[in-house]
């Protein structure tokens, strides 16, 4: 009797101390320019985020900065509100959330698409872009009728340069005369939220001859799906599943699992198995792909699911190696 009431008494310890630590658990995070909806960068994390609070019903602290000097005000307020892990969504994040890494080393942090900081109590996430971009050069080649696609870019930085480099090299493994044109929207994080430029973009590719355009431009992709549907001809999407967007004009969607990150982070860190340093995502890790379900069957042939099944697999072995443009400010296929 005694040992069966040691045994109950100890297991109602164990549950009592779980819940207290849950209790003491407080999540948060801050989306970046674009909000948490913007149909891709955002809106994965918080797809991730969601996945997160229906599995165990904690709620996450938010908040959706709309200009650049909020990041760092915000990651404070989330500590100052008792914040045990703060997620930072984007590159644009980096500065602030080392700053409030360093003044906070008891509370854990993390961060998406950044992977040069150091701190002792920080996560960081990177992707290697560059593998599922030359995926979906291949599809683009492959659909195209006119030998032309387009990139379509947001801000102009060295991690977008990195997509329009990968899709560049697919679509010429796929087809070596393809012409690819490429245009950036703009220098400053208005660049990610501006859907009439893409569209404006996008269409002067088309005029150009591209039936195929490709668009790492957060919020300002919406206009570029748009434009290119309005067109009549084919889009492609990013970071999250965007082939409902326009189906039968979105040719399939590059993904960046954003949303893996996310969820890992807030299951981590809620089980006290939160380790930091850096965890770099490419398709051998199941970081990147390409999207394939009922809005985009009819135009992803056996062919090209094929070459692209095929390329994916010597990526992963390592037999072919995809150009990251990060790594020397270049591009071989440009």
């Amino acid at each position: 009797m005694k040992k069966i009431l040691t045994t109950v008494l100890a297991a109602s310890f164990a549950t009592m101390s779980g819940i207290a630590l849950a209790a003491d658990f407080k999540p948060a995070v801050i989306y970046d320019m674009g909000g948490k909806f913007d149909e891709s960068f955002n809106e994965g994390v918080y797809n991730g985020i969601k996945r997160f609070t229906d599995e165990t019903g904690v709620e996450v602290m938010e908040f959706e900065v709309t200009n650049e000097a909020q990041r760092q005000q915000a990651m404070e307020r989330m500590v100052q509100r008792g914040a045990t892990v703060v997620l930072g969504v984007g590159f644009a994040q980096a500065d602030a959330i080392n700053a409030v890494a360093e003044a906070n080393p008891d509370v854990n942090f993390s961060i998406i698409d950044v992977n040069w900081l150091d701190q002792p109590n920080l996560r960081q996430y990177a992707f290697k872009e560059q593998e599922g971009s030359y995926l979906v050069g291949i599809a683009a080649a492959m659909a195209s009728e006119t030998g032309t696609v387009g990139f379509v870019g947001g801000m102009d930085i060295p991690l977008i340069r990195a997509f329009a480099c990968g899709y560049q090299q697919g679509a010429k493994s796929a087809n070596a005369d393809v012409k690819v044109l490429e245009n950036m929207t703009g220098t400053t994080p208005a660049a990610w939220n501006d859907p009439a430029k893409g569209a404006e973009l996008t269409q002067s590719q088309i005029d150009r001859g591209a039936d195929v355009v490709y668009q790492a431009a957060g919020g300002t992709g919406v206009g570029v799906i748009q434009a290119a549907a309005d067109a009549g001809k084919l889009a492609i999407g990013v970071d999250s599943n965007q082939n409902h967007m326009a189906p039968g004009n979105v040719l399939t969607s590059m993904l960046k699992r954003v949303d893996v990150a996310a969820y890992e982070t807030m299951k981590d860190a809620m089980s006290g198995e939160f380790d930091t340093g850096v965890r770099n995502l490419g398709i051998a890790e199941d970081g990147v792909g390409w999207a394939l379900d009922e809005h985009n069957a009819d135009l992803i042939t056996d062919d090209m699911k094929a070459a692209i099944d095929a390329a994916a697999v010597k990526i992963r072995s390592g037999e072919i190696v995809v150009h990251d443009y990060r790594s020397d400010s270049s591009c071989p296929a440009g």
